[in-house]
């Protein structure tokens, strides 16, 4: 049998040997560097305004260019540029007082700086995966040297929770560079280094940091990631997501250093095209009662529960998110009834071409796929599989953690070729003049999406890392975000 070369196909292998090899391995020591690793990119500076992040990226900046706020352990805001803030004019209206911050040339960051920085986030352009919700943004306006106001089209109780995200972090011009919590250092073993930045008032600003408040990052895929893990080279998987977890149970990593974030957003198939079977409402129906979305998700986590809504919670909506049609296990009733349906079609147009389904690859894109083909086979459905970015794909999985709670967020992701009628509802939604407006076109755009059945949702995004017990402040959390300077229970 000739060998397999060389390849990132080899990895589940290398890692399960890896797992019988080293499964008692030692873990690192508790004054060593943090060393972290993020699934997905390359750990380098890159600006959001120009390329949309890769995760990697995000986290790279995230720890070396905060923004005016920032996220804590937990998931909530927390000061950074700003030291305070108040909300007037009906919440249409953020001014931020900056504090005695400093760019790595010892320059203190002005109002004006700030300012030029959030008009280039702020630019609409099809790479930002933010442009929809800073759609609210009017002006950003430089009140003094210390002091910023963001005026919004509307009131957004969420909006700290946009700016805090790294797509808004402040940093200087062409460098990149930031004002932490860390600053780079000199590359280590293909890892960037990140140090602490000391404050100005710090007792300790003139004495170089330990070993153990270094911070040494990098992107992999997630088997070099969990391969790292299991020998014991790392202390920290970040990014893990549904593509990759079947690689944890091949790995044998210890459950303890499995955890799992309670992220919310969107993880479902959307139409991506209305045309042929999909272009009839009563076709798309069928096809999302057939779907046996208690399977698919247990097929990949068994304790992974599907979902019976579009929306999480009612969140800004005027009534509760309007509800799945469809058990999350179809009745015979329901397959029966689909199948018809497909019968009735495929005999009108016998060259009916598949229904080409838009997955990731990998192992957990392996196992989607079983139990969607599965499901929709049964009612006599053709089926393909094809690449996740496909331009012709007529159903794509949407996989997306919400950066914020807001109703519109999730009805405008979720409808990638809904009815324009709907796509009219959210827009009207995003321009309405008072809370209780956009609360009642939230919940008409809502249950017409539902009714549509141009959105079939099926989980809430799974989302993990594995971690090391010496990292006692990872905290789970539903934006799965997790700070570089809030692992280790000392933040900066």
């Amino acid at each position: 049998m000739a060998s397999l070369p060389f390849s990132h196909a080899r990895f589940p292998l290398l890692i399960a040997a890896a797992a019988l090899v080293l499964g008692g391995c030692d873990r690192r020591p508790d004054d060593s560097a943090v060393a972290v690793s993020v699934v997905g990119g390359t750990a380098r500076v890159a600006d959001p305004s120009r390329i949309e992040l890769s995760p990697a990226e995000r986290v790279l900046m995230g720890a070396t260019a905060q923004g005016l706020v920032r996220f804590d352990a937990a998931g909530q805001v927390e000061p950074a540029l700003a030291e305070r803030w108040i909300v007037i004019d009906e919440g249409q209206s953020y001014i931020f007082r900056l504090g005695d911050a400093r760019w790595p040339d010892g320059n203190r960051v002005t109002a004006s700086e700030v300012v030029a920085t959030l008009k280039r986030a702020v630019r609409p352009a099809h790479h930002k995966p933010l442009a929809g919700a800073l759609r609210l943004v009017d002006e950003i306006i430089e009140m003094t040297p210390e002091v910023v106001e963001i005026r919004l089209r509307r009131p957004q109780p969420e909006f700290l929770k946009l700016l805090a995200q790294p797509e808004l972090a402040i940093f200087q011009g062409r460098k990149l560079r930031g004002t932490g919590p860390f600053e780079l250092g000199q590359p280590v073993r293909g890892a960037q280094q990140l140090r602490p930045i000391r404050g100005l008032d710090d007792e300790d600003a003139d004495t170089p940091p330990s070993p153990a408040e270094i911070v040494e990052l990098r992107g992999d895929s997630a088997a070099r990631a969990v391969l790292r893990f299991t020998r014991g080279d790392i202390d920290l998987v970040l990014g893990g997501g549904v593509v990759d977890w079947p690689l944890l149970a091949i790995a044998q990593v210890a459950p303890a250093s499995i955890r799992v974030d309670p992220a919310v957003g969107l993880f479902g198939l959307a139409v991506a095209r209305r045309h042929g079977f999909l272009a009839e409402t009563a076709n798309r129906a069928a096809l999302a009662g057939a779907l046996d979305r208690s399977a698919i998700a247990a097929g990949v986590r068994e304790e992974w529960a599907p979902v019976a809504a579009l929306l999480p919670a009612q969140l800004d909506s005027a009534a509760a998110p309007a509800a799945f049609p469809w058990p999350a296990t179809p009745t015979e009733d329901t397959v029966s009834q689909a199948r018809a349906r497909v019968a009735i079609w495929v005999a009108d147009h016998p060259d009916m071409a598949p229904l080409r389904i838009a997955l990731p690859e990998g192992s957990g894109g392996n196992l989607l796929w079983g139990g969607i083909a599965r499901s929709l086979r049964a009612i006599g459905l053709p089926v393909e599989r094809v690449a996740i970015d496909a331009a012709d794909a007529d159903l794509r999985l949407v996989d997306k953690v919400a950066p914020l709670d807001s109703g519109r967020w999730y009805l405008d992701n979720a409808c990638v070729a809904c009815d324009p009628m709907i796509r009219s509802i959210i827009d009207a939604a995003a321009d309405a003049p008072d809370a209780e407006t956009r609360g009642r076109l939230l919940a008409d755009g809502d249950a017409a999406l539902a009714a549509d059945a141009s959105f079939v949702p099926l989980a809430l995004p799974l989302r993990w890392s594995l971690v090391s017990p010496r990292l006692r402040a990872w905290t789970p959390n539903p934006r799965a975000w997790h700070p570089l300077n809030h692992l280790r229970g000392d933040p900066s």
